[in-house]
């Protein structure tokens, strides 16, 4: 890691909500690089990928000759947090996907694209996240969760942690997960005030830093 105490975190910029995770991150005190091209891979301490448009943000991965070096680096340990957009990216298996879609993958997840409907449909919950500092049965304030056509979680692997949980007409879904060095959230955290998940993925970016050495 380039510096324990000012990590330097990419954000991925082709489409989507970046600039709102580069201010977030920018005010938990990292550096962030707007990444749009292979060469800004290199040095990184983690990478967040954000809420946007699956289909075009895979699209565009390949346009910009980043889809196999990106998934090459998340294979290979490099940290990384998706939100939405970014949770199907991080994907392993995908529900009603377009036909041929791709992940990078790396979670062991099956994500289900658009599950709470159309951006008219987008819509808000209050989550107990113990993980995250969440715990409202420790009387710990719930995370704020804001979802804009939303994917949720409908199967975990062995290995992935479910950190926060919503009810749906099809039972209980996950909506934020964390599998080693991966972070996924349905929701959308930036477009919020509250920095705890964006701040544990800092603290998995130290960890993922010491372990390291």
């Amino acid at each position: 890691m380039s510096m324990i105490e000012q990590a330097t975190i990419g954000v991925l910029a082709l489409q989507g909500d970046f600039r709102e995770h580069a201010a977030m991150l920018e005010s938990l005190g990292a550096r962030v690089v707007k990444v749009r091209r292979p060469s800004e891979l290199a040095g990184l301490d983690g990478i967040v990928l954000p809420g946007g448009e699956s289909t075009t943000m895979i699209k565009l991965l390949d346009a910009f000759e980043l889809e196999q070096p990106l998934r090459e680096a998340i294979a290979a340990g490099l940290p990384a947090y998706g939100s939405c957009a970014g949770l199907i990216l991080l994907a392993d298996r995908l529900e009603d996907g377009i036909e041929g879609q791709r992940t990078l993958g790396g979670l062991d997840v099956t994500a289900r694209r658009n599950s709470f409907g159309r951006q008219v449909d987008s819509s808000e919950a209050w989550l107990s996240a113990p993980a995250l500092g969440a715990d409202v049965a420790a009387g710990q304030a719930p995370v704020h969760a804001v979802f804009i056509r939303a994917p949720w979680i409908e199967q975990t692997g062995p290995a992935v942690q479910v950190l926060a949980s919503v009810d749906t007409p099809a039972g209980q879904r996950a909506v934020a997960v964390r599998q080693g060095h991966l972070l996924a959230t349905s929701f959308h955290p930036e477009v919020s005030s509250d920095t705890r998940v964006h701040g544990l993925f800092l603290e998995m970016v130290r960890q993922s830093a010491q372990a390291a050495r």
